[in-house]
């Protein structure tokens, strides 16, 4: 594909808005598909490049919360190594079966979940007692949401956010920093299978990362400097909206469906 100026510039700077909101809440991916469709990618160039300069915003924010001591790799191994796993299983299986009936279901669920962030009293700046040990947490949750990514993907990011919350104790700005280094874990294991597909516009990608390497940086460093006060209303105004996008998603589709024979009368 050809690009001119104006779309190098509009590429930098979606990625710079998609990589401070995603570092922060997740769901950079609604500003940047968009972007990116409407540049002339068809729908699988445009995921597989999302997924290319996504990685790259994911790594920045992940390359901070380690620097500033909110994570510690050592001890995130085995999460890391489920959640590629997981990943890995979610996009080769989701080639042969059919997503709808996920997202019928994810909206709801996704509204729920913003509804806990909004009113739970166990989300805060502060740690709380852990339910689960870290190993069943990485070989059951961890392991579930990689595959989820793989498979389908909307509200990755706040899936993980909620189970380091409410099954590991941890404050929302340390549950952030953790959910970033798993999804740049299972953008990695996406991308490979992208790349082997070469479904991938390269240069395209690296423009909209080099925004995304900045937003990412900005992101985290609003989290380590404002916490649970600038995290959990972005995390359910973004929740929200992923949910009320699939549901307009789906709104279109049955209407094409329901609709699309008798206008084809017309044409």
């Amino acid at each position: 594909m050809e690009l001119d100026v104006t779309l190098i510039i509009l590429f930098i700077l979606t990625g710079l808005a998609a990589g401070i909101i995603d570092a922060i809440a997740g769901g950079g991916g609604m500003i940047t598909l968009p972007v990116l469709l409407i540049s002339g990618m068809s729908p699988v160039e445009a995921l597989a490049t999302n997924k290319l300069q996504g990685s790259f915003g994911t790594f920045a924010a992940s390359l901070y919360f380690v620097r500033k001591k909110l994570v510690d790799l050592s001890q995130m191994k085995l999460m890391i190594a489920c959640t590629f796993v997981g990943a890995v299983t979610g996009t080769v299986i989701v080639q042969q079966l059919d997503t709808s009936l996920l997202a019928s279901i994810m909206p709801l669920l996704l509204a729920a979940i913003a509804l806990y962030f909004m009113l739970s009293k166990q989300i805060g700046d502060t740690e709380k007692a852990r339910k689960v040990s870290d190993a069943l947490f990485a070989f059951t949750f961890t392991a579930a949401i990689g595959f989820y990514d793989g498979f389908f993907g909307p509200g990755t990011g706040t899936f993980f956010a909620l189970g380091f919350v409410s099954l590991l104790g941890f404050s929302m700005a340390r549950a952030t920093a953790h959910t970033k280094i798993l999804n740049f874990t299972s953008n990695i294991a996406a991308l490979i299978f992208f790349a082997i597909g070469g479904n991938i516009i390269w240069l395209a990608g690296f423009i909209m990362a080099a925004g995304q390497l900045v937003g990412g940086q900005i992101g985290a460093q609003l989290v380590v400097s404002h916490g649970v006060k600038l995290i959990r209303p972005l995390v359910v105004i973004v929740t929200l909206t992923m949910s009320a996008k699939l549901l307009f998603d789906q709104y279109q589709n049955s209407s094409g469906m329901l609709f699309g024979p008798w206008l084809n009368l017309f044409n």
